[in-house]
């Protein structure tokens, strides 16, 4: 069901051979998917496609229409990733999860046995007292029994129970980080496209259907076990009453059961949920909780993703991660082991359905001169009233699971998204190295923003020799956006529409970006703010050497920071306040709990020239390694004063040399302080988006063009 249609061109960015944008060239070296993978893309995007209404797209998690159209899609979603989504969860635990669904098809049957068992003992009444014959020990031995037949039953229910948990839990942290680890591997371009933002936000809500969370009824892979243990039990229930009707039928009493029936599944429709059960979490596990929240926030913020691309923090947001929602299922697995009581264990038995049937014992006198069975009846009555439920279950089933195909969908097709940066494996190179920095040079580049009409670079060409330091200027009028967009454009953070960059003498399109970026260190204009210790906040820089205590204050040393880092409270461990920059958002269920998502300790806030100074010094956590070629400064020093700037650019100019004072990284800096950039060997005038002048200062000046009035403006 791959039709060629308008909405297809919402989903070049997986194709090679397309566009996003008319205006934009795109690089050659993108991976194309497989077929599979593009009709699963087109049957997920048709399926948002408002009736009649060609172009206009439901908004994302909206209940798809139950048509013919959208059950062709569901058909085809099912046969693309069906079988490798539930291949996969199957292995996580292959005999408790075939043991879980044989035991949700056996426990499907209890009802109806259930049904029968009591039905004997009605009938076994009823010839003890019709027969006048009536013995206390008889039917004493007869509950006894029955009450050993429900506890075998319980035992049943609560090991069936405790092996789904462990099986649930599983599958919840398979796909939980399969999304987180999906995002932070996306790049920026990627996720600019509104598309595949949408597939993102459903995948994100099949994710939490593992939860049992949803904006309607959701269903997990799991959950549609329900459906063949419906299916079960509702066939046990007509077995039981075409053995009941098989001779004359009692109209009368069938009608009548069926109203009884309809009245308690119409009431239970309409009755609350019951409320959710409160966990009592320790100050430890609390904490716990809160950074498992803060470094999902890290993956998913769009605001972090520049530096969390650059510095690499992929692979260590998604192993803390990871430990900590390991540490946050065995608190819950562990909460949920306590010794039941005895209101609860009756509770399990369900002894109230043991005395439903006795309640039939009073009608025993007005059937005494019939041939039917009083046991027969009540059993026909409950089997009714089984089926009616059971099968408004199925039906309430079915319809969440036609939902669920939808988002199962978004999820196997964000899982197959190819970041737009990445190069294809057949033509990506290694970074070439040189040993004096890095060589960068640009001919001819343009880049427009998605969604915008004015392009932001335009035919930006310029040439920095390794070891050499390169400030990018410009009045005001030019956008300060414009500047570091060039800047992002380099860090390759942003692709370009048109030209060539190259990076020691390699298109910059066919290196790794997260290679790329192990050779580059910065601080962006829009640096990060994190809610963490000082520690964490400079020690990101280099995630390697996160727990290195002098890795990190050496860094705070070179960034200045340590002038105000000793006097706070806990020096390295004080914990900082980004608010208003780092939203940190919490799961609803939390806020029942007394503590959860609090800070565990008192947050100190900082200064915009003192946040300035950790985000130097995260840049320097790195910009001394051997690897590192190029030093790239936004506005670093723009909330410092004179005094405090000219110590930045020292240090930024030390680093960049040996012991022996020979140059072996390049610098780049963007600033509005003309007197900073006298200290560049070359400086670029940008006006409009484009390099208007090119050269150093002295042949600037000379030049006599803008920089020269800019410059003697400012003097």
């Amino acid at each position: 069901m791959c039709h060629d249609s308008k909405p297809q061109r919402h989903l070049r960015r997986w194709s090679s051979s397309h566009l996003s944008h008319p205006n934009r060239h795109r690089s050659q070296y993108k991976l194309a998917p497989p077929p599979s993978c593009r009709c699963l893309l087109q049957s997920w995007l048709a399926s948002r496609v408002v009736p009649r209404r060609r172009g206009t797209y439901l908004m994302p998690g909206a209940q798809r229409p139950m048509n013919e159209k959208n059950l062709r899609l569901a058909l085809t979603i099912l046969r693309a990733c069906v079988f490798d989504l539930v291949k996969a969860l199957w292995g996580l635990h292959p005999v408790r999860t075939s043991l879980m669904v044989v035991l949700h098809i056996v426990r499907a049957i209890f009802p109806a046995f259930r049904g029968y068992s009591q039905a004997m003992i009605v009938d076994e009444l009823q010839t003890l007292v019709s027969s006048g014959c009536f013995s206390w020990s008889r039917l004493l031995r007869l509950l006894v029994a029955e009450i050993f037949r429900r506890a075998a039953e319980t035992a049943i229910d609560t090991f069936a129970m405790s092996n789904e948990s462990i099986v649930q839990e599983s599958a919840k942290f398979y796909v939980e980080y399969q999304q987180i680890a999906q995002r932070l591997r996306l790049d920026i371009p990627t996720l600019a496209d509104p598309v595949i933002r949408d597939c993102l936000q459903e995948s994100d809500l099949f994710v939490r259907s593992f939860n049992g969370m949803g904006s309607f009824g959701l269903l997990s892979p799991f959950d549609f076990i329900q459906v063949l243990a419906l299916i079960s039990e509702l066939a046990s229930h007509l077995l039981v009453l075409l053995s009941l009707t098989g001779g004359s039928t009692n109209m009368g009493a069938l009608l009548l059961s069926v109203i009884s029936a309809l009245f308690p599944l119409f009431m239970n429709r309409c009755g609350s949920a019951p409320s959710a059960v409160d966990s009592n979490y320790t100050t430890e596990e609390a904490r716990t909780a809160e950074r498992q929240e803060r470094l999902r926030n890290l993956a998913y913020n769009d605001t972090h993703r520049p530096e969390v691309l650059l510095f690499g923090l992929g692979p260590w947001i998604l192993q803390s991660w990871a430990n900590a929602r390991r540490t946050m299922m065995y608190h819950d697995r562990t909460s949920q082991t306590g010794q039941p009581t005895l209101p609860q264990l009756l509770n399990q038995i369900n002894v109230s359905d043991l005395l439903f049937a006795l309640q039939n014992i009073p009608l025993l006198l007005m059937f005494q001169s019939s041939s039917a069975s009083l046991g027969s009846l009540a059993l026909y009555r409950s089997s009714i009233q089984a089926v009616v439920f059971t099968f408004g279950n199925l039906l309430t089933t079915a319809r969440m699971a036609f939902q669920s195909i939808f988002l199962m969908g978004a999820f196997c097709a964000a899982m197959n998204i190819h970041p737009e940066l990445e190069p294809a494996d057949e033509h990506v190179m290694s970074f070439p190295c040189l040993p004096s920095g890095m060589k960068i040079e640009a001919r001819n580049l343009s880049y427009t923003y998605p969604g915008s009409k004015e392009a932001a670079l335009k035919d930006v060409s310029f040439s920095l020799d390794a070891g050499e330091t390169l400030a990018v200027v410009g009045c005001n009028g030019s956008g300060k956006f414009r500047k570091s967009t060039l800047a992002k454009v380099i860090l390759r953070i942003l692709d370009f529409d048109q030209g060539v960059l190259t990076v020691n003498g390699a298109d910059i399109r066919r290196l790794s970006p997260a290679e790329y970026h192990r050779h580059v260190t910065t601080v962006f204009q829009g640096f990060s703010k994190y809610s963490s210790t000082v520690r964490e906040n400079v020690g990101l820089g280099y995630v390697e050497k996160l727990q290195s205590l002098s890795a990190v204050s050496r860094a705070v040393h070179l960034g200045g920071a340590d002038s105000f880092v000793d006097s706070l409270p806990n020096g390295l461990r004080t914990k900082l306040d980004a608010s208003g920059f780092d939203t940190m958002p919490y799961s609803s269920n939390c806020g029942s709990n007394t503590g959860y998502g609090m800070p565990s300790r008192q947050l100190h806030g900082l200064s915009g020239g003192e946040w300035q100074r950790i985000a130097i010094s995260r840049a320097f956590m790195r910009a001394d390694r051997p690897e590192v070629g190029l030093l790239l400064f936004d506005e670093p020093t723009s909330s410092l004063d004179g005094h405090a700037q000219n110590k930045i650019f020292d240090t930024i100019e030390d680093i960049s040399r040996s012991p022996s004072g020979k140059r072996i990284k390049s610098v780049i800096f963007i600033t509005h302080r003309l007197s900073t950039a006298r200290r560049a060997d070359k400086i670029a005038m940008m006006e409009q988006g484009t390099i208007t002048e090119f050269g150093t200062h002295e042949e600037l000046m000379e030049k006599g063009g803008s920089y020269a009035a800019l410059y003697k403006a400012s003097v």
